[in-house]
């Protein structure tokens, strides 16, 4: 089962993948993931990813589609794959879209986990505390949710009109998060 979890910053996409991932039995697929793993393993991609990272730059579309490809040819996700947070435009989609294609399957389903801003907020800025985390201070979470808005929210229309689209309510403990996910999976 090809699933793609969608949300905004801070929405709780990464956990609710995780656990996915771990009650599925196929691998999470989260971007940053990769990059990390690709450059500490110094693999031809992940040479050329470091090489835009250490300039500051964004790595390149075909670099992650690339990272991408590599997870989707191995043995352990031949069962499917939990995306977390990717693809993040739509020129991503279709590339993705592209690449299951060639392998003869296709995006199952696409979650979104919805929750208020003003939540998101507060959760940020709580793990900002909680973990130490300089990266979310209230300027850099506005940046984040104008790039998100600016780039991702597309994303959901697009997954809208090709009826592959859940929404799930992101308030709640974990749990019940994730009850609302396997309900929405039918499991």
């Amino acid at each position: 089962m090809q699933i793609i979890v969608l949300g905004a910053p801070g929405s709780g996409k990464g956990t609710q993948g995780a656990l996915l991932a771990d009650r599925l039995g196929v691998p999470k697929i989260a971007t940053g993931d990769l990059l990390r793993a690709a450059v500490r393993d110094r693999t031809s991609l992940g040479v050329e990813a470091r090489s835009f990272m250490d300039r500051g730059l964004l790595v390149p579309d075909e670099i992650i589609l690339g990272l991408i490809e590599e997870v989707l040819r191995s043995p352990e996700a031949q069962d499917g794959v939990i995306m977390d947070g990717f693809p993040r435009t739509l020129a991503q989609a279709e590339a993705v879209e592209g690449l299951l294609a060639d392998r003869g399957s296709r995006i199952d389903r696409v979650l979104l986990i919805d929750v208020p801003e003003d939540e998101l907020v507060k959760r940020m800025l709580g793990r900002a505390r909680a973990e130490g985390r300089s990266d979310d201070t209230p300027e850099t979470i506005r940046k984040r949710f104008a790039v998100y808005g600016e780039q991702t929210a597309p994303l959901i229309r697009y997954y809208e009109e090709r009826g592959l689209l859940t929404t799930i309510v992101g308030l709640g403990t974990v749990r019940e998060v994730a009850d609302r996910v396997n309900e929405a999976l039918g499991r």
